[in-house]
């Protein structure tokens, strides 16, 4: 047979075309960095441009105390493994590490009592009202209410969206309030009613059709997930932060520019290409005037408002519907503190308050949940991560308000001696996945 000749021609013309394409990213955060490296491994030329001294966005890290911390978001969801496979891409594969534990508490339960999590729950709803674990939480009273749910009239098929009155419609206000709102505020910073079940708990409304009720639904798919264990989330020993390092020095290496500190203020068409005025002078390109880039694409990667502001600017309206949440700025303080008592992890690695109860809407005992963070920490030594999604005025303020917090939601209590470090950050979250009217 003879040998085939393929046209060399079309493949070399769109290189060439890619080449000539100039990119700008407007947002460094980790959603703009791999919108950049998509573009720059194909040949294009990139520029990102971040308002703020660094880039990350809500991945952030320092040293205190001689640990390396996350000071913003500390882990990724497992599922799908998208994350992952970014994460093997830029040569961080062999850091990759899962929880010594994930155990989750709900604390400011009646009494001031605290408990842990049922275990066979999906977003806290259980399998079982009965099981002495939930009924430890809803009483006997909301144990009733949600066997109801047994004895109602089966769904034939599951197409509630909305978990808040999926939820308080099958099993009432006690599982609603005491073991789905905790999650779905501390997790998402949404209440129930905001949560999209079908992103939030994949497969339950395809398991409600089959089993007809949401307690069996529950059980349906704990017993999928039996059968195909896996971590829930991932990081990196060392930290999440080195994934920005990671993704900063590959884009470097293909050529990208990065310009930081330098807000664009306005979006506008101009001969054909678009144009982006900075609020501070960008590094000067050949036939372009200071303080100004010009781009044949231009990716907004920046928070929701910001985006609609450049959009506006440039005459572009948004064709996605409004997502039903806005986005919230969360407000993270991050504690080391010496404290024998937490050695035993005395309430898991995460724990969430009913909310409306307490000033924060959760913790996480970082050294209880990375087992790397620990032996870097040493015995009586611990980080916790305290959030609230009600910033206080900046400063000492916060630092105290996030120790008195921590107290109650560990259970013990830490005097001003017990800080060793401390540091605040402020974060604008996007809606989350789990939103309702949020696609993708």
């Amino acid at each position: 047979m003879d040998a085939v000749t393929v046209p060399t021609e079309p493949f070399e013309g769109l290189v060439s075309h890619a080449h000539e394409t100039r990119v700008v990213v407007v947002g460094g955060g980790i959603g703009g960095l791999v919108a950049a490296l998509e573009c720059a491994k194909v040949g294009m030329p990139v520029t990102v441009v971040e308002a703020t001294p660094r880039l990350g966005g809500t991945i952030s890290g320092a040293e205190f105390e001689g640990l390396p911390l996350d000071l913003g978001a500390s882990c990724w969801s497992a599922g799908g493994g998208t994350v992952r496979t970014l994460v093997e891409e830029v040569g961080l594969g062999d850091r990759v590490v899962t929880p010594n534990t994930d155990r989750t508490w709900i604390a400011a339960l009646p009494k001031g009592a605290a408990a842990a999590l049922p275990e066979h729950t999906v977003v806290g709803i259980p399998a079982n009202p009965w099981d002495e674990s939930v009924r430890g939480v809803i009483g006997w009273r909301g144990a009733w209410r949600a066997y109801v749910d047994r004895l109602r009239p089966p769904l034939t098929i599951g197409t509630e969206r909305n978990l808040g009155r999926l939820v308080r419609s099958r099993m009432g206000a006690a599982v609603h309030d005491r073991l789905v709102a905790p999650l779905t505020f501390g997790r998402f910073g949404l209440a129930p009613e905001q949560v999209d079940v079908v992103a939030a708990a994949p497969g339950l409304t395809a398991a409600l059709t089959r089993t007809g009720s949401l307690g069996g639904a529950v059980a349906d798919l704990l017993v999928d997930r039996a059968d195909a264990p896996a971590p829930a989330i991932e990081s990196l020993d060392g930290g999440i932060a080195q994934l920005v390092s990671a993704l900063e020095d590959r884009l470097r290496v293909l050529g990208a520019e990065i310009v930081l500190e330098s807000p664009v203020t306005a979006v506008s068409r101009a001969g054909g290409r678009w144009r982006l005025d900075l609020d501070t002078a960008a590094p000067e390109a050949p036939g372009e005037a200071v303080g100004a880039l010009t781009a044949d694409i231009v990716i907004v990667a920046a928070g929701r408002d910001e985006a609609q502001r450049l959009l506006g600017s440039a005459g572009v309206t948004p064709t996605e519907a409004e997502p039903a949440h806005a986005g919230i700025v969360r407000e993270v303080v991050t504690l080391v503190v010496d404290e024998p008592a937490l050695d035993g992890a005395p309430r898991g690695a995460q724990v969430y308050p009913l909310p409306g109860t307490r000033l924060a809407s959760g913790l996480v005992h970082q050294t209880a949940r990375w087992e790397w963070l620990a032996r870097a920490a040493g015995p009586g030594r611990h980080v916790v991560s305290v959030a609230f999604d009600h910033p206080a005025d900046e400063g000492h303020e916060s630092i105290e308000r996030a120790r008195g917090e921590a107290s109650v939601l560990l259970g013990v209590p830490l005097d001003e001696s017990t800080v060793r470090a401390a540091h605040t950050a402020r974060f604008e979250l996007a809606a989350p996945a789990s939103a309702l009217g949020r696609e993708g």
